[in-house]
């Protein structure tokens, strides 16, 4: 595998659109030789609060569009019952192309978690976006997000519950501070065992109902 890192493909325009149209000629890592595209995040420039996760499934490969596939209606329905809908908070992922590897029968693409160096090396993407919009509240879904932006040596389940900051190199120049909440990916709690999903579920709404609390400290 060739990584190269994504910094020589970022533009230096922090203009949402711009960055989009940039990111589908990202030869950074391999990642994109077998991606349909690169999948940038959504929303509205300026949104308060941006929800990161670990990397688009197959159905946003296609679609083009981050967490519409089974994580992501979970992910809504969370949001909705943490009274945060969906419309005002920007979502993207640590890594824009799909890693993946074929079922053994027929066409459907199994997900692959990304190695440590491809989410480095898709960083550079990530922190454009947050200097973009420049979110009061940031959302790390699962240990794959946190780690992209605090560390490899980050664990997640030590810091649920509490407020977190930021390396300084995510905002720009005379930006503001993001305060940081991490949670689980909602595809864990799809995978998790069935008797333990409801609880999954409600911790996640949970940490989700903090953040949204941490808009209006």
């Amino acid at each position: 595998m060739t990584i190269v890192g994504a910094a020589d493909f970022v533009p230096q325009t922090r203009e949402l659109s711009t960055l989009a149209a940039a990111a589908q000629s990202c030869r950074g890592c391999d990642l994109f030789e077998n991606a349909s595209r690169a999948v940038f995040g959504s929303g509205p420039v300026g949104a308060r609060m941006m929800l990161v996760g670990e990397q688009p499934g197959d159905r946003e490969d296609v679609a083009g569009e981050p967490f519409i596939g089974p994580a992501g209606r979970l992910l809504d329905k969370a949001l909705n019952e943490a009274g945060l809908p969906r419309a005002p908070v920007y979502l993207t992922n640590a890594v824009k192309h799909f890693k993946f590897v074929p079922a053994e029968r027929g066409t459907r693409r199994i997900h692959k978690t990304p190695s440590r160096t491809e989410v480095v090396a898709c960083r550079p993407w990530l922190i454009a976006e947050m200097q973009a919009v420049e979110p009061a509240v940031v959302v790390l879904l699962g240990a794959t997000a946190a780690k992209s932006l605090l560390g490899n040596a980050f664990r997640l389940t030590a810091h649920r519950g509490e407020v977190l900051s930021l390396p300084a190199e995510t905002k720009p120049a005379g930006g503001r501070d993001a305060k940081v909440v991490v949670t689980v990916h909602p595809s864990s709690v799809l995978r998790g065992p069935s008797q333990a999903r409801e609880e999954s579920f409600r911790s996640l709404v949970s940490d989700l109902r903090f953040a949204g609390e941490l808009l209006d400290a």
